[in-house]
């Protein structure tokens, strides 16, 4: 084995997906969700390591590559502390997944892969944890490049802007231009083809084309609900109280429907929710199915989410879809990072 990737918190697998896709192998993931492993090892066969990343040996994870020639460690650490969502900025020092980038920092100068790649939310550069890791990547002698991506420009079904970092010891590394997967793909393209799902229901067919049922008045509201609108599209009487309020008037997406014909919103852990976003079935009176959310996050359609049906929780397989790298974006990095090793001339070790 020439070349090795190791995943950190690699969730059910997105962006350890999209490598493969790539043509990237990637010997194992590691992260701290147990209720991960199911979808990761048995859609990629591939090592999953159930570990706390910042409590984990930096002398395990390199002993995960096995005498690979290139080793490529790469990661999404949780983001949620970062995200323009979260408004509790004063407290974000206490929260442990702000440390979680210096865990991989630290994993980086044990382990001194060749090439690293890290992905997070755009909101994540104005702070000094960003800062302090770029630092320490360049410390290193690596040549790091970051950029703000839009994911739709890629070809992906989603309005998804996201951070990525690329660094690599070898030499100069780029992000490959928006164009290198095809045209622009929409929330048609995506879901368009599946079967009509009542408020509610589960298809027979596909256990996992299944949607949260909505309350009297949240079906009132989305059958008054136009596409791309708002909640002012509503009778007076559907208007909640907080919307009201000069606070709750900018919120205009939540309770909304998705257009057909544009890329989807980003999907987050409650896309199964519609009122936490634009999550309305462009046409149907419901919310995302869970299908829906894996396929506008770009999982194949056979991608298995759960073992058993009888254990299957709305809630944890949405946080698992919307934790997750879009397996597309995952393979724009392994092909960046190929391309990469080929004009270095390691086009061979692959």
């Amino acid at each position: 084995m020439q070349t090795a990737v190791v995943d950190l918190f690699c969730g059910v697998g997105g962006l350890t997906c999209g490598l493969q896709k790539s043509g990237l192998k990637v010997v194992a993931g590691l992260d701290n969700d147990q209720t991960c492993e199911f979808a990761y090892t048995y859609n990629n066969k591939t090592e999953f390591v159930c570990a706390d990343i910042s409590e984990y040996p930096s002398e395990k994870i390199d002993q995960l590559f096995g005498g690979a020639r290139i080793k490529i460690l790469v990661g999404c650490a949780p983001c949620q502390t970062f995200s323009k969502q979260t408004n509790k900025y004063k407290n974000r020092i206490y929260d442990k997944k702000w440390t979680l980038l210096k865990s991989f920092a630290k994993h980086i100068q044990n382990v001194q892969p060749d090439i690293v790649s890290m992905e997070n939310v755009p909101e994540l550069v104005k702070f000094d944890v960003f800062l302090e890791f770029y630092t320490c990547l360049q410390n290193l002698g690596y040549h790091v490049e970051y950029n703000i991506v839009d994911c739709s420009k890629y070809g992906l079904p989603q309005k998804r802007r996201r951070l990525v970092l690329l660094a690599s010891r070898i030499g100069d590394i780029h992000l490959l231009p928006p164009d290198c997967l095809g045209t622009k793909r929409t929330v048609r393209d995506a879901i368009g083809n599946l079967s009509k799902l009542e408020n509610g229901k589960i298809d027979p067919k596909d256990p996992l084309h299944r949607c949260a049922g909505l309350t009297d008045i949240n079906l009132r509201r989305i059958r008054q609900s136009k596409p791309g609108g708002t909640w002012r599209d509503w009778d007076e009487n559907l208007i909640l109280k907080c919307h009201k309020k000069e606070t709750g008037k900018s919120y205009s997406s939540v309770y909304g429907r998705m257009k057909w014909d544009e890329p989807s919103p980003t999907m987050t852990t409650q896309f199964y929710s519609l009122g936490t976003g634009r999550f309305g079935h462009p046409e149907q009176d419901r919310a995302l199915s869970l299908r829906e959310g894996a396929l506008l996050q770009t999982f194949p359609e056979d991608y298995q989410f759960f073992q058993n049906v009888e254990n299957m929780s709305i809630g944890t397989i949405s946080r698992h879809i919307g934790n997750a790298v879009p397996v597309d974006l995952g393979k724009i990095i392994g092909l960046s990072i190929k391309q990469h090793l080929k004009d270095y001339g390691y086009g061979d070790e692959q």
